[in-house]
């Protein structure tokens, strides 16, 4: 399933997709490690990534690169596209990933000088979070809006695990219910964020029959993601069958242009989130979307969206979890829009 997994699915018995991965030795300069996942190679300086494949190479600055690399690795390469700029990216198959320079990028296909190849997922996953890992030095957050973590610049200094190894909320029913993922709190280490000091806190009260106390629940959802230590992070708090709830809370930059592969609900729930929309395939723009409180949105299934939001802002992602809904929208087999009219 696509967002209720935490981790990246194994590949379907007899893949041939590459598991031809590789870590290689730190450098003399900058103290950070190289990496090699079949064509494509990786190395970053104090200020850039590098990324390397046969006739071509792509340079990112490293702030911008380590924020969508996070997301990659927290969401199990996500759903869809995960494009980490205009070139270079990912393409989730569940199970096995295609790694691409140039594929949703017009000029590069037309000028066909873009390359891809498809690894296993669980393979190209451990490479990635080798290098989120060794390239995230004490005292930076890359799941952190930028005001409320330190720099990645300079050569290697230590690391920073505990942010880069947090674990992706995944409720299997509701957050709140008996051994599913518990409330955040201040003893938990979920203090209010510094923008939501206005939220109430106050949690509902209920009275299930007895016999029902595991199943009949409620938690308070503008506290729960007021206390959101994460930006751009969705996390799974309710399930029915394949709906999925995911809010989260939003500040500054989308990490990524996410290339949709179904239909995504939004709900802004406060402030402000600004969204450019654009071609999934070419890149080429399609809408401005302002969404003030209380706006919905469904953006379709072929395009790419990345999102602005100046002050910390409260996001419902409504999901549809479906194994199966990608593959039908690829055959033509279901619709690109939620609706038609």
């Amino acid at each position: 399933m696509a967002m209720l997994s935490t981790e990246a699915p194994k590949a379907r018995a007899g893949s041939t997709a590459l598991t031809d991965i590789e870590v290689l030795p730190q450098g003399n300069q900058t103290g950070y490690r190289s990496f090699r996942a079949g064509r494509f190679r990786f190395e970053r300086d104090e200020y850039f990534a590098r990324i390397s494949w046969p006739g071509g190479g792509h340079v990112m600055p490293v702030d911008a690169y380590m924020r969508a690399l996070m997301r990659d690795v927290a969401w199990g390469f996500f759903y869809g596209v995960v494009n980490f700029d205009e070139v270079f990216g990912t393409e989730n198959h569940y199970g096995e990933v295609t790694m691409f320079a140039g594929r949703f990028n017009d000029a590069y296909r037309s000028a066909g000088r873009d390359f891809s190849e498809r690894f296993q997922s669980q393979a190209l996953m451990r490479l990635f979070k080798e290098m989120i890992r060794d390239w995230t030095n004490d005292g930076y957050d890359p799941f952190a809006a930028p005001m409320e973590t330190g720099a990645p610049w300079g050569a290697k200094r230590g690391q920073n695990d505990a942010a880069v190894e947090r674990t992706r909320v995944a409720a299997r029913r509701m957050v709140g219910l008996p051994g599913d993922a518990p409330r955040r709190t201040d003893e938990a280490g979920f203090p209010v964020n510094r923008m939501f000091a206005d939220v109430a806190q106050d949690e509902p009260v209920v009275e299930a029959e007895p016999g029902f106390e595991a199943d009949v629940g409620a938690f308070n959802l503008f506290a729960y993601l007021s206390r959101s230590d994460v930006t751009w992070n969705p996390s799974v708090c309710s399930v029915v069958g394949q709906s999925l709830f995911c809010p989260t809370s939003e500040e500054f930059i989308l990490p990524i242009d996410h290339g949709n592969d179904r239909c995504e609900w939004f709900i802004v729930m406060s402030d402000e989130v600004v969204w450019t929309i654009r071609d999934k395939e070419t890149g080429r723009p399609r809408a401005t979307v302002t969404m003030k409180a209380g706006d919905v949105s469904c953006m379709p299934a072929d395009i790419r969206h990345i999102g602005y939001a100046d002050k910390r802002a409260m996001l419902l992602v409504w999901e549809n979890g479906s194994p199966q809904i990608a593959e039908l929208i690829a055959k033509g087999e279901a619709p690109t829009v939620a609706v038609t009219f």
